[in-house]
């Protein structure tokens, strides 16, 4: 491949959890992240207006000529994919069939669950992944509307939100799922404390980690290869706010983030 960027694109702060594993992946790569916050959260909109954001997003990563796009969001690979693929001449992936994929290697008695926003449970999509693997899965879903806005505001370690997972949990503890897909990029920041709730016969699945080795495996990249690559941030309202918190989820200072509006 080409010394071309890697598009990296999702409705906020989530989609860092992708990034920070592609950059721990792939470290001589160079990314250019979009966070649209200015219409965080996806979500609990339609199909038709999250494939408008989506594309907006992606004819911009096209323009500066990455080589990959990666959707970093659920919701938007649940419902903008396809589009995008027919839409885009640049590859596109998904977190969706990397998180399946995980998920049936896991599971040991078949119980899979998924939490996610509403419009990707409503999509079924991760059921329908998991399902075509292994046809025999059994499979409950729950959405978990208040999870995005907790990560955004960063109130992911107050008892508020151990109250509000523990209520989202119940029925993934009534199923005797073995596996727990985390079906929004924004989750895997509640993970420590989903898995504290659940305990350690709950296997949980992190989209990040699935989707960096995807990505790897797609690209055909090598890692003895030298360097380090660069990082371009965008976000499409409030850079200065999505760079104090996208600083603190990195775990690494961002130098700058520009502000990008979407043409939609």
């Amino acid at each position: 491949m080409k010394k071309q960027p890697i598009g990296i694109f999702d409705s906020g702060l989530g989609g860092l959890t992708i990034l920070k594993a592609l950059r721990e992946q792939l470290p001589h790569e160079d990314f250019i992240y979009f966070g649209d916050t200015a219409n965080v959260p996806y979500g609990s909109k339609s199909k038709q207006t999250v494939t408008r954001f989506s594309a907006a997003i992606a004819h911009f990563l096209e323009t500066q000529h990455v080589k990959l796009i990666v959707i970093a969001c659920n919701t938007a690979s649940a419902l903008a994919l396809n589009e995008l693929r027919k839409q885009c001449h640049t590859p596109v992936l998904g977190v969706i069939e990397p998180g399946a994929l995980a998920a049936v290697a896991a599971t040991k008695n078949h119980k899979i669950a998924v939490l996610g926003t509403e419009a990707t449970v409503r999509s079924k999509a991760y059921a329908k992944a998991v399902l075509k693997k292994m046809p025999a899965a059994q499979i409950v879903q729950q959405a978990c509307p208040l999870f995005v806005p907790l990560v955004e505001e960063n109130y992911t370690r107050t008892e508020a939100a151990r109250l509000i997972a523990n209520d989202y949990l119940a029925c993934v503890k009534h199923a005797h799922a073995d596996t727990l897909i985390l079906g929004c990029t924004h989750y895997p920041i509640l993970k420590p404390m989903l898995a504290k709730l659940l305990g350690k016969n709950v296997c949980l699945v992190d989209p990040a980690q699935t989707t960096a080795l995807a990505v790897e495996k797609f690209l055909g990249s090598s890692k003895e290869q030298k360097g380090k690559g660069r990082l371009t941030v965008y976000a499409s309202d409030d850079p200065a706010r999505f760079k104090r918190l996208a600083s603190c989820l990195l775990g690494t200072p961002i130098k700058t983030v520009h502000l990008k509006k979407l043409n939609v």
